[in-house]
C-alpha cells in the first residue's frame, strides 16, 4: 500500500470548499469528500449561520447529520411542522436523524453560529422544504452577508 498517496489527509482552513448545495440563511464549505481527500461513507464541513438569521426548512434524505458547535448560540427547530426546538452552544453535538425536517437557526444578536458538520454519505443531498415555520427565514442582521469572506 502507498501510504503517502492514500493515507492520512489534512485539508487546511483556507481550503474549503463553498461549492456544495447550500440553504437560504447560512453557508457550508466542504472539507472531507471523495474528490478531495478519498472518503467514501463520510462527508464533513462547516456551517456558519450569520447573527439572527434563520435557515430555510430542509433535510437531507437519507443522511444522518452531526453538528459540533464551535463558536455561537444554535437553535433547532424540527418536525412536520417545526414545532420542537432546543438550543445548543459550543461544545455540544447535535444529532438530525435521516430524513427530519429542520432549520438552524443563530439565537445570538451579535455573533455567527459555527459548527463543523459530518453526514454520512457523500451526496450533497439538501432538500429545501416549502414549510411554515414560527421562525421565518431571514439573513439576520441587515448587511450581514450568508457567506462571509473569510
Amino acid at each position: 500500500m502507498d501510504w503517502k498517496e492514500h493515507g492520512v489527509k489534512i485539508v487546511r482552513a483556507g481550503e474549503l470548499d463553498p461549492n456544495t448545495p447550500q440553504t437560504a440563511g447560512m453557508s457550508r464549505a466542504a472539507a472531507i469528500t471523495h474528490a478531495r481527500t478519498g472518503a467514501s461513507r463520510l462527508w464533513a464541513g462547516t456551517v456558519i449561520v450569520q447573527p439572527d438569521a434563520k435557515t430555510g426548512p430542509h433535510h437531507h434524505g437519507e443522511l444522518e447529520t452531526v453538528l459540533y458547535v464551535v463558536r455561537g448560540r444554535a437553535r433547532m427547530r424540527w418536525g412536520e411542522r417545526l414545532e420542537f426546538s432546543d438550543e445548543a452552544g459550543p461544545g455540544d453535538f447535535i444529532y438530525v436523524p435521516p430524513y427530519v425536517p429542520h432549520q438552524e437557526i443563530n439565537a445570538s444578536p451579535n455573533e455567527a453560529c459555527e459548527a463543523v458538520v459530518v453526514r454520512s454519505g457523500q451526496d450533497p443531498i439538501v432538500v429545501n422544504l416549502n414549510l411554515k415555520t414560527p421562525e421565518p427565514a431571514g439573513s439576520g442582521k441587515p448587511g450581514a452577508p450568508f457567506h462571509p469572506d473569510k
